[in-house]
């Protein structure tokens, strides 16, 4: 990509909000520097850019054409005399970051899933490495005011996560969203432990009490941002860069949510991307977990409780498969249903006879005699003056 390309996104970047229809499709239209051209009225907007423009937004299932042309030119018009790329570009430089556009080899190329709502560009600070396939990150998300019940479960699933590899993405929040950082850090085991995605610029971190975290983050990940430096965190654009967060990950997880929460929001964004979504079920009282259980019970979600279900998601050929748990082998492992009931029928201390055995197994004598010679080949029978009875073995 050109300077000129990347200068224009930059400007773009804070002239527009945010999945702005208009101007995505514009620079789909005629790429970012026209598109700049256009918007800050250095090129005019003839009538058959208008119907082209129309044409692009129709083929993305959005409106606009000439009016919304028209009223996003009005719209757009009020910032074009604070566009400062050069400052931008600066600042994050200044901040030992960079600006990542479409067609870089750092740009995740996962985000191209977001067709027209493709970020125009991200403004990232933290170490220069390559971001991690969708199939190797997970979304975890929920409440800022996280339960202690929400609160240990994160940490949990984002510490064996990061161990077996996986990169963790959220907001970088209070509650669910620190945790799940925090966790990540501890737990690393990959390159790129924990990515946090910004509603704000990354000159500034948000919220202010998870600065020293945010800070841990960029300096062992990625903090991320489609807005420039110096862009405050609104409502708005919390609702948008959840799409980005779906997007990064193969599988988006909400841990604890009340019933109208922005983490759903995020759950939403990851199924309309054709993304897994996981829930972890709570207390049936807690307010918390109300968004989790609505998740299931419309069936949104898929119910989630470590992070061996949640990799298996992620990797739908199997690479992610939680490795086979037996637990401890046991004796009786392997035997066949009559065995079973002639092992269960055998004393422990005393002795019974081959008549009395088969009375309390229901089985043939023929079927007994059979049986306990195949138990004791396995040590877990044994004869004894006549008698048969359970061995030490057998439990």
């Amino acid at each position: 990509m050109t300077h000129d390309e990347r200068t224009a996104r930059a400007a773009l970047s804070r002239l527009l909000e945010p999945q702005d229809v208009v101007g995505l499709a514009l620079v789909r239209l005629v790429g970012a520097e026209d598109a700049l051209r256009v918007a800050t009225g250095k090129l005019p907007a003839g009538p058959g850019l208008q119907r082209e423009l129309t044409g692009v937004l129709e083929e993305n299932g959005a409106s606009g054409g000439w009016s919304g042309l028209g009223m996003a030119l009005k719209r757009w018009a009020p910032r074009v005399p604070d566009l400062a790329p050069a400052r931008d570009l600066a600042t994050v430089q200044r901040l030992g970051g960079r600006l990542l556009i479409p067609g870089d080899v750092l740009w995740p190329a996962q985000l191209a899933d977001l067709g027209l709502q493709e970020p125009l560009c991200l403004w990232w600070r933290g170490v220069e490495q390559e971001l991690p396939p969708a199939t190797k990150a997970v979304a975890l998300v929920g409440s800022r005011d996280s339960t202690s019940y929400g609160s240990a479960v994160t940490g949990d699933l984002a510490y064996a996560l990061a161990q077996r590899g996986f990169t963790i993405v959220s907001g970088g929040a209070y509650g669910i969203d620190a945790h799940a950082h925090r966790a990540a850090l501890a737990g690393a085991a990959g390159s790129l432990p924990t990515i946090a995605v910004m509603a704000g610029g990354v000159d500034r971190f948000y919220p202010a009490g998870n600065e020293d975290l945010l800070r841990a983050v960029a300096n062992q990940g990625a903090v991320l941002a489609e807005v420039p430096p110096g862009s405050a965190p609104t409502r708005y654009r919390f609702l948008q860069r959840n799409r980005i967060i779906a997007a990064l990950a193969a599988v988006t997880v909400v841990v604890e949510a009340r019933w109208r929460s922005g983490a759903l929001n995020t759950a939403h964004h990851a199924e309309s991307l054709g993304r897994a979504v996981g829930a972890v079920p709570g207390p049936v009282h807690s307010a918390n977990s109300a968004g989790c259980h609505r998740l299931l019970r419309e069936g949104g979600a898929v119910c989630v409780t470590d992070a061996g279900e949640i990799a298996e998601l992620a990797s739908p050929s199997g690479d992610g498969l939680p490795d086979a748990d037996p637990g401890p082998a046991q004796a009786q492992d392997g035997l066949t249903l009559e065995d079973l009931i002639l092992l269960d029928a055998l004393p422990l201390r005393t002795t019974s006879t081959v008549e009395k055995l088969a009375v309390v197994a229901g089985l043939s004598a023929e079927s007994v005699r059979a049986g306990l010679g195949r138990l004791g080949l396995l040590g877990l029978a044994e004869g004894v003056r006549g008698g048969w009875k359970r061995s030490t073995a057998a439990g």
